[in-house]
């Protein structure tokens, strides 16, 4: 049996009681956290585009959800938009050893899916848990030579939402293999549109979450695709990466909970500069540094940061200064924050920023660069007016399993992504935190939001 195979029979035979409750409450809040993440981008370009092609090719109704403008579609429609719109803001999770943003691919799919087919909150989080426990394998087997070239919330994002629809309709065995074929064979998406700011990245998103659940609707139909997409000799592996470790996609399948592994993002960038956003606040704080004190900041980051980050040196438009690690250092030194106000206000203008900024460089680190992707080790050095050399490190940053969120954060910050695009208001942000702290107990999630 190959890996592959395996990995197909244990998300066939995996049914609710079979997670531990540990598991579900993370669910719930990582479903909380994407939500938020979606209507955080409600009218910010580019999401009416997508809305505006929904309309004009999709039904004028459905039983899907469109959150950003509260009206209603197909289930592929629906997955397309609400994808785009959850991986803006740059809020939305990340898993740190497979560099997968698994919520903004799995949760739009599998919600659409499951207000189309009528399914139960219990089904859409036990969905929710295969896709994830799916995607992150995957894209831990591909390996970094893949996200180099790849962005993998778009190539193995494809079938992380697959198999969270393909779990809402209940496949066996030998339909999540065929699924896996066919959501493997339209995997695409690749890093080059960050040195135009294109807008490519919620396109990637959009496409993995739609695509995902049209492999899984052409599958329950009968359509049948590769059996070994991942591991064979013309599959993902072979055209996609250089380092693939197919012993991943199978590792300790119901013992270990890849899910919980999950990161909840702090600030509102790339993640690639959290590790050293969090060391440098640290090192400012504890030295009662102001920013105006600051001569030099080198960031010693892994090879990943310099493949994303390395792109961007001057940005052009706030989405793009968002994977700029000296705009990011910048607002966290001048202003204490990076987070969307902070972006949406200074990224741009402030000219203390953009000062700041160029006196960022990037090192790359062995022993940050050895501890990756499984760790995201922040360090920093500063080098300061007065001639002090000053470190700062953490080997943690906020919002990782270790250096977690509690609930009331994750409803603060909800309520300040709601707060930042006008989406809803506070009243009705908590009704809405009400509804998915009992997603479990909804016999039907069409009129769930």
């Amino acid at each position: 049996m190959s890996h592959t195979h395996e990995l197909a029979g244990f998300l066939a035979g995996l049914r609710y009681d079979d997670v531990p409750e540990q598991v579900l409450l993370r669910t719930e809040e990582l479903f909380l956290d994407w939500l938020g993440s979606a209507l955080a981008a409600q009218g910010a370009h580019p999401i009416p585009l997508f809305e505006a092609y929904a309309r004009h090719m999709g039904p004028a109704d459905g039983p899907a959800q469109i959150l950003v403008n509260d009206s209603r579609s197909s289930a592929y429609f629906a997955a397309l938009v609400n994808a785009a719109s959850s991986h803006l803001v740059e809020q939305d999770d990340l898993h740190n050893s497979s560099v997968l943003h698994p919520a903004t691919v799995v949760f739009p799919a599998a919600l659409a899916a499951a207000q189309d087919l009528g399914r139960s909150g219990r089904e859409l989080l036990l969905a929710a848990v295969a896709g994830y426990e799916a995607g992150i394998r995957i894209g831990e087997f591909l390996g970094r030579s893949h996200y180099r070239i790849f962005h993998t919330t778009a190539t193995v994002g494809t079938l992380a939402a697959a198999v969270a629809v393909g779990k809402l309709m209940d496949f066996d065995t030998e339909q999540f293999i065929n699924l896996l074929g066919s959501a493997g064979t339209q995997a695409a998406g690749l890093w080059e549109f960050l040195r135009d700011a294109a807008d490519s990245k919620q396109l990637h998103s959009a496409k993995a979450a739609a695509d995902g659940l049209l492999a899984a609707y052409l599958t329950r139909d009968g359509l049948s695709g590769a059996r070994n997409i991942l591991e064979g000799p013309q599959g993902m592996a072979a055209g996609m990466s250089s380092d693939a470790e197919p012993k991943y996609l199978s590792d300790r399948l119901g013992s270990r909970w890849a899910l919980l592994e999950t990161s909840f993002k702090f600030h509102a960038s790339c993640r690639h500069t959290h590790p050293a956003a969090d060391a440098l606040l640290a090192l400012m704080q504890r030295e009662g540094l102001a920013h105006r004190q600051i001569a030099r900041v080198q960031a010693r980051v892994h090879q990943g940061a310099l493949d994303v980050l390395g792109r961007v040196r001057v940005p052009q438009t706030v989405h793009q200064a968002k994977f700029s690690m000296g705009t990011v250092l910048g607002l966290i030194a001048v202003h204490g924050k990076a987070g969307l106000p902070e972006f949406q206000q200074w990224a741009l203008t402030d000219p203390q920023v953009a000062m700041f900024r160029d006196r960022v460089t990037m090192q790359l680190d062995p022993e940050v660069d050895a501890a990756y992707p499984k760790l995201w080790l922040g360090r920093v050095e500063v080098r300061c007016l007065d001639g002090r050399t000053l470190h700062g490190a953490i080997d943690e940053p906020r919002g990782d399993p270790g250096n977690g969120l509690s609930r009331a954060e994750l409803e603060d910050k909800f309520q300040r992504l709601l707060q930042f695009s006008g989406a809803r208001t506070a009243q009705q942000g908590a009704a809405l935190i009400r509804r998915v702290w009992a997603l479990r107990d909804v016999a039907k999630l069409n009129s769930l939001l």
